[in-house]
């Protein structure tokens, strides 16, 4: 049982709003079947394009699938997006990532000390981004990051703020989360 209704209707390409519709039908012919999260963005035509844009210019991050998973861990934690928590702790066991260091994550930290500042720096971004001083962004350069780096850090965090504040307002949870 949900902990909370979902609150807007899910779609298909035939039912989506005409803009969005397009939109849709590309991932249906694509990968046959879309996530709950996306066919219910697609009741609005700007949210599933600005998701799936931003999700498709994230992408192309050069930062390590197992950092980008645990500072998603960091975002959605703070969120308290079960959904996005779900599939973050799937991806990031996918990408190698141990279960200790998921945990680790979910604090805003890591063992590894190479990781530690760049998920603090991304849960920083998300809670407190006026508290970002000169001094953060020379560390990561100190750790090896170009501009470009910490500029996709950012954008990881718009995303995770995107999908998970979505995921809480839609009523969308983990099919783990709602049977516990």
């Amino acid at each position: 049982m949900r902990s909370t209704p979902v609150r807007f209707r899910t779609h298909t390409s035939a039912t989506a709003p005409r803009a969005a519709a397009d939109r849709l039908r590309e991932l249906e012919d694509r990968h046959g079947h879309v996530g709950e999260m996306v066919a219910t963005m697609a009741g609005s035509p700007s949210m599933i394009a600005g998701y799936l844009d931003l999700s498709r210019a994230v992408k192309r991050t050069r930062l390590p699938r197992a950092v980008t998973e645990r500072i998603s861990l960091a975002v959605q934690e703070s969120l308290d997006c079960s959904l996005c928590l779900t599939a973050h702790t799937q991806a990031a066991l996918a990408a190698g990532v141990s279960v200790d260091e998921t945990e680790l994550a979910r604090l805003g930290t890591s063992a590894d000390p190479a990781v530690a500042p760049i998920v603090s720096f991304a849960q920083r971004v998300h809670t407190a981004p006026a508290s970002i001083v000169d001094a953060d962004i020379d560390a990561l350069r100190t750790l090896g990051l170009a501009d470009r780096d910490v500029l996709d850090i950012v954008a990881l965090v718009s995303l995770n703020v995107l999908t998970g504040t979505f995921n809480l307002v839609a009523g969308l949870e983990s099919d783990l989360a709602a049977t516990a």
